[in-house]
């Protein structure tokens, strides 16, 4: 026989009490749970794993998935409807162009200032500066592409402001991304100008400055102001617009300059 005390309207008062309390939990873990995915520029992979593990510290529960690659590509896939909720970009130029074609919420916010270096795996002369690059002894120069990463157009507009491109062209060997570009100068050509902040990279830290590698004279190229933005996708995530906020606070700002960045 079934109780009736089951029945009784306190015992479905308790009932009913139970259940929105278990709902309330369920929906602030749901809140605190969440996932989201970050595009971002191919130089920054660096940096990314203490930001991460910063970001971590204040928000356990987010999964942070990061889709690393050159700006332009990343922004192609945005305006084929990538589901991505922030753009890191590597220059200011691509996030300015969603943020005009609605595909971005937010203006966007320069959150680090990049810089080129070059680099070799071979000891160089640095002292004759970017004319180094004219030498008969270097065969191959590693550059990103300039029609899809924003360090590719920096290099190329310092070339051109050095007047050497039309003597060393020939000699480029384009990389997709600026880390493509880093591993052609280990491996497959005789220097390259890549992202400064990849010699702060553990890999890289038995190379010597002035000797392996040294920062290209800033006067060469426009200052490498880097963009974030809130995208579309990412609007009614509470967590997308914790990870924007972090990326433009104080303690990612430290680390940005760890690994060779300046702030504003």
């Amino acid at each position: 026989m079934v109780s009736k005390k089951l029945y009784s309207p306190l015992a479905i008062l308790r009932t009913k009490m139970k259940i929105k309390l278990l709902l309330i939990l369920l929906l602030s873990a749901s809140l605190f749970a969440g996932k989201i995915t970050v595009a971002v520029a191919a130089n920054v992979s660096y940096a990314i794993d203490d930001l991460k593990k910063e970001f971590h510290a204040l928000y356990p529960n987010t999964k942070v998935n990061i889709i690393l690659g050159g700006t332009g590509k990343l922004v192609a896939q945005i305006k084929h409807k990538a589901p991505y909720d922030i753009l890191m970009g590597a220059n200011m130029m691509y996030p300015k162009s969603l943020y005009k074609s609605g595909e971005a919420i937010t203006r966007p916010l320069v959150y680090a200032q990049g810089a080129l270096a070059y680099l070799s795996q071979t000891e160089m002369d640095f002292s004759k500066g970017i004319t180094l690059l004219s030498d008969k002894n270097i065969k191959k120069i590693a550059v990103a592409n300039p029609k899809t990463a924003p360090y590719g157009q920096a290099s190329i507009e310092a070339l051109k402001s050095a007047g050497i491109y039309e003597k060393i062209k020939h000699k480029i060997v384009y990389g997709e991304s600026i880390s493509q570009t880093l591993t052609y100068a280990m491996r497959a050509t005789d220097i390259g100008l890549i992202a400064k902040s990849a010699l702060f990279s553990p890999k890289l830290t038995h190379l010597k400055k002035e000797k392996n590698w040294i920062e290209l004279d800033p006067k060469l190229y426009t200052p490498i102001d880097q963009g974030v933005v809130l995208l579309k996708h990412g609007e009614k995530n509470a967590e997308a617009s914790a990870f924007y906020a972090f990326i433009l606070s104080k303690k990612a700002k430290i680390i940005f300059e760890k690994f060779g960045y300046s702030v504003p």
